[in-house]
């Protein structure tokens, strides 16, 4: 009974401190991310002999956080352009919101347009669109401070190991430590360099098809998707809606709509259905019922930001527990099919 209490006593405490250290962790965490990027880039590196024979380690680091922190720049500045069209664009899109109503109900003889205006109150799309360009500067503001916490995780890598040592006197614990660490550095790494890959294309085919119809700001919206396809489940079916209601808004008429719903819709159906399955495979080892569980939780405590890294969590979940015989069944029910790897601890 105590064992029960102290345990749910932690586990509350846990929670509280992810709730009110958001400021301070989401950002920490964002940095590990880029660390984790520049990190892999840095091992790609050292696959072309020419320059793992040539170039020292301080250079190659050098050089991989100089392209994230330029690609980051670039990316930025992309984005604050497209930010700028939409916000001087944002009275038409009031304008044409008030003329699509009654096209809408005209075509489906129903008032239920109307019915959800009417119960929303005066909808203000150019509050909801400021409410995401403040979101997105948010980051664009935390951005800097990302950086300087990803240099300085940089500039720690190389004692990480000489504290390791010190902090694990015994030889066996400190090799049962750095295996489980490679194994959950190999299993994050692939699933992001994966998903990222998935992501990409899936947005990259997303603004063809939004600049072929004419979409506002394409690269805005493209960008939303790549962002929102690291969500799963439910991020390809936002991302697909996001685009198709602006697309009804801005040009007034549900043909434009019906085209997003449509083309990028088959997108994220092809890309999800029949792309990402056969080059991720079944790798993560994470049970649906738990990716959807996962999302729920880490949506609810860190918003956007924790449904991304809901299934890297579960998957280092996963790991760590199943090296422990007490909490190894509770990674079985977190695995996909109670397959983990036995471990003598």
């Amino acid at each position: 009974m105590k064992k029960a209490a102290y345990t749910s006593i932690v586990l509350i405490t846990i929670i509280a401190a992810l709730i009110y250290g958001q400021n301070l962790l989401v950002p920490f965490l964002l940095a590990l991310l880029l660390w984790f990027a520049m990190h892999s880039l840095k091992r790609n590196l050292d696959k072309i002999s020419f320059v793992e024979k040539h170039f020292p380690s301080w250079l190659k680091t050098f050089l991989s956080t100089g392209f994230i922190v330029i690609l980051f720049i670039v990316v930025f500045q992309v984005l604050s352009k497209n930010i700028s069209e939409l916000s001087n664009a944002i009275q038409t899109y009031n304008t044409n919101l008030d003329v699509v109503i009654p096209k809408i109900n005209e075509k489906l003889n129903i008032d239920l347009t109307a019915l959800i205006k009417k119960q929303m109150g005066d909808f203000d799309f150019g509050s909801i669109l400021g409410s995401i360009l403040s979101t997105l500067s948010g980051m664009i503001g935390n951005s800097f401070m990302i950086i300087i916490y990803a240099l300085f995780i940089l500039l720690e890598e190389s004692n990480f190991s000489t504290k390791l040592k010190v902090l694990f006197k015994d030889e066996n614990d400190y090799d049962e430590f750095t295996t489980v660490s490679r194994e959950i550095e190999t299993s994050i790494g692939s699933y992001f360099k994966l998903k990222t890959f998935v992501s990409l294309v899936t947005g990259l085919a997303s603004y063809t098809a939004l600049a072929w119809i004419g979409i506002d700001a394409p690269i805005f919206w493209a960008f939303l998707i790549f962002i929102l396809n690291f969500i799963p489940t439910i991020g390809s079916l936002i991302g697909t809606l996001f685009p198709a209601i602006f697309a009804l808004i801005q040009f007034g008429d549900i043909n434009p709509f019906l085209w997003v719903l449509v083309i990028v819709g088959l997108i994220q159906v092809l890309v999800g259905n029949l792309l990402e399955p056969r080059i991720m495979g079944s790798s993560m080892n994470i049970s649906p019922l738990v990716t959807i569980i996962s999302l729920s939780v880490w949506g609810a405590i860190w918003g956007v930001v924790g449904m991304i890294i809901s299934v890297p969590v579960t998957v280092i979940m996963i790991i760590v527990f199943s090296e422990f015989k007490k909490t190894r069944p509770i990674a079985i029910l977190l695995s996909e099919k109670g397959q983990i790897k036995n471990t003598s601890a």
